[in-house]
């Protein structure tokens, strides 16, 4: 196999498809649509969201310090890319895509959005000037997972909740587990049924 060099581009994918929400005082609620949001560190745990300075959220976060990662599910699709090409400087997000703002825990202003399968509220803790967009580095404060996703046992049902993912484009929602983190060096019988399990069988 042979490869074709090509320009450098940001070709990594599939990402998140999430929807950021976030407020600050005498600025109501609104959401942004990204792909382009990232785990940095597990302890202390660490996102990062990157920002276009024109963005009118970028100055809405940059003035809270806040903001909440809503992760999709393929039921908020429409709402994802509807959020992904209006802005908020002359639209109310949350009344257009039928959306309620809720409490985060830990927030002060930002709020999780009412239906996201899972959220995660973050502080910011720095802010990096890159280039044609800014990266919040955010301190995940804490988690808000649906009731009914959670299974007998607490875990989160992953297949229940639909999550969506972006690719060059293109929205697509998560399929069949092909395996899990240790799954080349299981034993047979752990390996099947692990795999039952996340395939819902």
């Amino acid at each position: 196999m042979a490869f074709v060099t090509l320009n450098p581009g940001t070709l990594l994918a599939p990402v998140p498809a999430a929807m950021i929400s976030c407020a600050a005082e005498g600025v109501s609620p609104n959401i942004i649509t990204l792909a382009w949001v990232g785990t940095i560190c597990s302890d202390p745990p660490l996102c990062s969201i990157s920002v276009r300075k024109e963005r009118y959220s970028h100055d809405i976060i940059e003035k809270s310090g806040e903001f909440v990662i809503n992760l999709c599910g393929k039921a908020q699709m429409p709402a994802v890319d509807l959020c992904g090409v209006k802005s908020g400087r002359d639209t109310d997000k949350f009344k257009l895509c039928g959306l309620e703002p809720v409490k985060a825990e830990g927030m002060t202003w930002a709020p999780a959005i009412s239906g996201a399968p899972v959220y995660l509220a973050c502080k910011v803790k720095d802010m990096m000037e890159l280039g044609s967009h800014d990266m919040f580095t955010g301190e995940i404060v804490s988690v808000g997972v649906d009731e009914g996703l959670l299974d007998e046992s607490g875990r989160i049902d992953y297949e229940k909740a639909q999550l969506i993912a972006y690719n060059h484009g293109a929205y697509y929602e998560l399929g069949r587990a092909l395996g899990f983190f240790g799954y080349s060096v299981a034993a047979p019988d752990v390996l099947e049924r692990r795999m039952k399990q996340l395939n819902g069988k």
